[in-house]
Order: C-alpha cells, then sequence, then structure tokens
C-alpha cells in the first residue's frame, strides 16, 4: 500500500472527540436539525438503534455531570455547533444546561428504540411551531445520509462504505505485514496526527489521575502503587494511566481526546498502554510515536471487519493494538507481533460490552493488563497455539474468527443486555 493510503486511514479515523461518541452523535443529529427550523422548539423526537441506546443510556455528558439521551437531544438542539462534528458541544454554557433539564422535565424530549437493523441508526426529529426537520446518522458517528426538512428531502448523504470513512478497497488491502512495513519506513513528519493523539489522551489520563472522575480506577491504582500494595512495574502504570483516561471521560470531563474508529475509550486504550510502556522502557519519542502509530493501525484494520458498534467490548481490539505497540517498544519484529495479536484475541475475546458507563474504566484495566502480558510472551516466542479454540495458524485468520463472532453471533446478546438495561430496578 501507499504511504498516502494510510496517512489517509489515519486522518479519517483517528478524530478529536469531546464526550461519549454515541451521545455526542445523538447531539450532533439534533444540532443539525434545529439549524433548518426556526421558533420555538415543541417536540424533540430520537429513535436509535440498540447499540446507540446502550452506549448513551448511562454515560456522563462533557461539562454538564449529567447523563440522558432525551437530554442530550435537548442540548444538542439549543446549543450544539453541527459543523464541530464529535465536538458539538464544546460551547455549551450553564444555562444551556438549565434549558435542556426543563426541556426533558416538560416531555419535549421523547426517545424510542428504532426498528432497523443497522447497529448504528440515529434519527432525530426536531418540531418547531410550524416546520420540522429530519436528520438520520447511520453507520458512522458523523455519517448523515438523509436530512428532511417539511417533508422535502434536502440531502441524502453517505458513502458506498458507510461504516468507515475510507474506501473497501483501502480496508481490503490493510494486513499486519504492510502496517508494520509502513510504520517502520514513514517518515515521521507524516504521523502528526498520531502524535496529536499522544499528547491529547495522555492529558486526558493525567487528568484522571488527578482529580476523582467515576469509578477512580486508574487513581486507584495510583494511589496503591504508592502505598506498596501494588508494583510500580509496567502493567501497574499501563493500566492507570489508561484506564485514569475512561474515567474521565466516561464521567463527563470537558477534555477532548483522540477516538480511533469513532471511539474515545478504544482512542485512549490504543495509546496510553503505549505511552506508559515507551516511560517504563525509556524509549525515544520516535519509538514512542511508531509504536502509537502501529497500535492505531492495528486496531483499524480490526475494527474495519467487526464494525463499528457490537456486543462485544471494542476495547478488546484497541487492547491489541497496544498489545502490538508495546510488543514493537520491546523491540519485537512482525513475527512477535503477530503472536501479541493471537495471544489478545485468545484472552480477551468474550468480553461483552453493556454500554458506556462508569465501568469502562476497568474493562479498559483488564484489557491493558492482558495487553502487556501478551506482548511479555510475544517477545519471548510464545504464542497461543492453533489448536486452541478460534486461534488460526495465521494472524490473519485469527481476526477474521474473532470478527465472524463479535458480527455473526452476538445480536441476541445485544438485545438481552439491552433488555436488561431498560428494565433494572434502580
Amino acid at each position: 500500500m501507499r504511504t498516502d493510503t494510510f496517512i489517509n486511514i489515519l486522518q479519517n479515523e483517528l478524530v478529536v472527540a469531546l464526550g461519549c461518541t454515541e451521545p455526542v452523535a445523538i447531539a450532533l443529529a439534533a444540532a443539525k436539525a434545529r439549524t433548518y427550523v426556526d421558533g420555538n422548539i415543541d417536540k424533540i423526537t430520537v429513535y436509535a438503534s440498540a447499540g446507540i441506546i446502550k452506549n448513551a443510556l448511562a454515560v456522563g455528558i462533557p461539562g454538564t455531570g449529567l447523563t440522558g439521551i432525551d437530554f442530550v437531544a435537548a442540548l444538542g438542539a439549543i446549543a450544539g455547533n453541527a459543523e464541530k462534528q464529535l465536538e458539538v458541544l464544546a460551547d455549551i454554557k450553564p444555562e444551556d444546561i438549565t434549558v435542556a433539564q426543563e426541556m426533558v422535565e416538560r416531555g419535549i424530549a421523547v426517545v424510542h428504540l428504532a426498528d432497523t437493523p443497522k447497529k448504528l441508526y440515529i434519527e432525530v426529529i426536531i418540531e418547531a411551531e410550524t416546520r420540522y426537520a429530519k436528520v438520520v446518522i447511520t453507520d458512522n458517528h458523523t455519517n448523515i445520509t438523509l436530512i428532511e426538512v417539511d417533508g422535502q428531502i434536502i440531502d441524502r448523504g453517505g458513502c458506498a462504505n458507510a461504516s468507515f470513512k475510507s474506501s473497501k478497497e483501502d480496508r481490503s488491502e490493510l494486513t499486519i505485514d504492510s502496517i508494520v512495513e509502513f510504520v517502520n519506513t514513514v517518515d515521521l513528519a507524516e504521523l502528526g496526527l498520531v502524535k496529536m493523539s499522544i499528547e491529547l489522551n495522555r492529558k486526558a489520563g493525567l487528568d484522571g489521575l488527578e482529580h476523582a472522575y467515576g469509578l477512580e480506577v486508574g487513581k486507584t491504582i495510583k494511589e496503591n502503587v504508592q502505598k506498596g500494595i501494588l508494583s510500580d512495574d509496567l502493567i501497574s502504570h499501563a493500566m492507570a494511566l489508561a484506564a485514569a483516561g475512561s474515567d474521565a471521560r466516561m464521567a463527563g470531563s470537558s477534555m477532548p481526546v483522540m477516538a480511533n474508529s469513532g471511539s474515545g475509550n478504544q482512542g485512549i486504550a490504543a495509546t496510553n498502554p503505549v505511552i506508559a510502556a515507551a516511560e517504563k522502557l525509556g524509549a525515544t519519542e520516535e519509538q514512542l510515536i511508531r509504536a502509537a502509530a502501529l497500535s492505531h493501525l492495528v486496531t483499524i484494520h480490526i475494527k474495519s471487519k467487526f464494525g463499528r458498534l457490537s456486543a462485544l467490548c471494542g476495547v478488546t481490539v484497541s487492547g491489541t493494538g497496544a498489545s502490538c505497540g508495546i510488543t514493537y517498544l520491546l523491540g519485537g519484529g512482525k513475527a512477535e507481533i503477530k503472536a501479541a495479536i493471537q495471544n489478545m484475541l485468545g484472552n480477551v475475546s468474550g468480553m461483552m460490552c453493556d454500554g458506556a458507563k462508569g465501568g469502562c474504566a476497568m474493562k479498559v484495566a483488564t484489557c491493558t493488563s492482558a495487553a502487556v502480558q501478551s506482548a511479555l510472551l510475544a517477545s519471548k516466542g510464545m504464542t497461543i497455539s492453533s489448536t486452541n479454540g478460534f486461534i488460526e495458524n495465521e494472524a490473519e485468520k485469527t481476526i477474521d474468527n474473532f470478527c465472524r463472532i463479535g458480527n455473526e453471533a452476538t445480536s441476541e446478546i445485544d438485545k438481552l443486555i439491552l433488555e436488561m438495561m431498560l428494565n433494572k430496578d434502580i
């Protein structure tokens, strides 16, 4: 593959995001719809797929300290800036939060489960006085596929491979071999976006270590290292920095992060363990940037087959990318990097996604620990054998099997999890 193809893929899939991407995408749809109608808002109706509802239900909305799909739809409608895409809520003010809460209390914003086979589907209808506007987002968190105003279709967007912005041809040519070759040979100046991901996601991790967000998973690990209960080793450092970034993000921190394949948690989990490993191993800045690029691209490669949303936890994928990056920092080549993939996917593949929420930080910590362990084994030449479970003799085939499980065998799990989430006694 040509260098510019890899750069294009990175530019498309590494996106600065403020807040969890599912509720933010709802806010984006609402903000876009609002641009087509004037006057007081009478009603906001949200139709969303199970995966969107699952991930938007309980996660913190950035800068508000609040949760709720109806709330974020109202907030996006009254204060969102659709031009800022996944940073749509960057300019909200305290008075906007109050107004959105009042709209929710008055029942102006309502949410329904959409009848759709799509895993990522958002439809927002805003009715304001005598006009209405409908905006539909599908497959990709910023992929607006329909704008309808007063019965007239204004725009029908989308792309042929809407799940990911670059072409299917680009993605089909991605391989572990080509990714490793690119990472080893690309001019460092071409990896500015990767360098930015390191800076943003490290800041988010440090913010989570400093302040009391959510479950304080990362902060608690750090505190127990300081007490001498946990060792100040590579695993503890990586788990703390990665989990802390997730703690902050899931609790509604206003600090932006670099998302990978539509997920901020995946961006954090693909980046921060590699940063922590580089710090512990004394790696150079160049080695860190190349290792992080490897992690991001392996994550994108697997996600292009796995899909944006799944009943399986996406951090299992980004953790696999991180394991490859850590293996690279340990001096591993193609064989060891492929072994790390085999070890990771043979380990954490069964982790379910039960929505975006504070508990995600624990899953980030778990996958980060596994990423370090998998890298250490791979660097020693140890790999899970193809006689074990769905593991094949080639990493690419193992990836295909893993993605088949995520795509073909989990739809009923997703329905069951959502049913449990919506019918709990709280």
